[in-house]
């Protein structure tokens, strides 16, 4: 498990505000099974949804930033799982596109990637490994979902979710696998131990100006979108919703 416990320049909980959280919440003091659910509670929603400057930044900026996606969430989550003493893993993914519709303008999201890198993690707990995704969506983000779909199934892939149980997702910690875009998901990278290991054989299908228009341009906006879900304003996409 020693290798599941490595600080990465990623992953790296030794700093000092990744330290200072710990002393400060006192997380490192409780039992295996609370020290889970506080770090993946605080993820999941003092984190709030949204899309940093990219995918491979440290953990410190992602806390920096106060808001992330799976795969910056994922980065956060493992450094403070591994400075709880809570070994884990990355399982790396791509989802389709059509899970971002709704954040993504749709001005852009025809250049938008087919597949868009996507990960979450794994962690050993009472001797199995468990699966954690439901920590993307904040709950407010969710909870605006969950209102403007209620009355149009519980499938929905776009707005950043994938799933078949929209009106009661496994998001909450419980001791099992948590899931909120798994549906979306077209293709297994599989396991490797570290985030960094993953970004240095993938990386998001963003180049040149693309790149530099996401960075700089476009991730504003769909964080603005973000922000306009989670009060409540959720944007049709062109043709209807997604929810059946």
């Amino acid at each position: 498990m020693k290798a599941y416990l490595v600080e990465t320049p990623l992953l790296n909980y030794r700093s000092r505000s990744i330290q200072a959280i710990l002393a400060a919440r006192g997380w490192a003091m409780l039992l295996p099974f609370e020290r889970i659910g506080a770090a993946y509670d605080f993820v999941r929603n003092d984190v709030a949804f949204g899309y940093n400057r990219a995918d491979d930044i440290p953990a410190t900026a992602v806390l920096a930033d106060g808001y992330g996606q799976c795969n910056t969430k994922a980065i956060l989550l493992m450094a403070l799982l591994r400075a709880l003493e809570i070994p884990c893993r990355l399982h790396g993914f791509t989802i389709h596109k059509g899970l971002q519709r709704g954040i993504v303008p749709e001005i852009v999201y025809g250049i938008a990637p087919d597949s868009i890198l996507h990960s979450w993690v794994e962690i050993w707990f009472e001797d199995r490994w468990i699966e954690l995704e439901g920590f993307i969506l904040d709950a407010r983000f969710l909870k605006s979902l969950q209102t403007h779909f209620a009355e149009q199934g519980s499938s929905l892939c776009g707005y950043g979710a994938g799933t078949d149980c929209l009106d009661a997702p496994a998001v909450t910690w419980t001791g099992r696998s948590t899931y909120i875009q798994k549906t979306g998901i077209n293709q297994d990278l599989g396991l490797f131990n570290s985030p960094d290991a993953f970004y240095r054989q993938h990386e998001q299908a963003f180049h040149g100006v693309k790149g530099l228009l996401y960075s700089f341009v476009i991730r504003h906006w769909m964080n603005a979108r973000a922000r306009r879900i989670r009060d409540g304003r959720v944007p049709a996409i062109p043709g209807g919703s997604h929810a059946h």
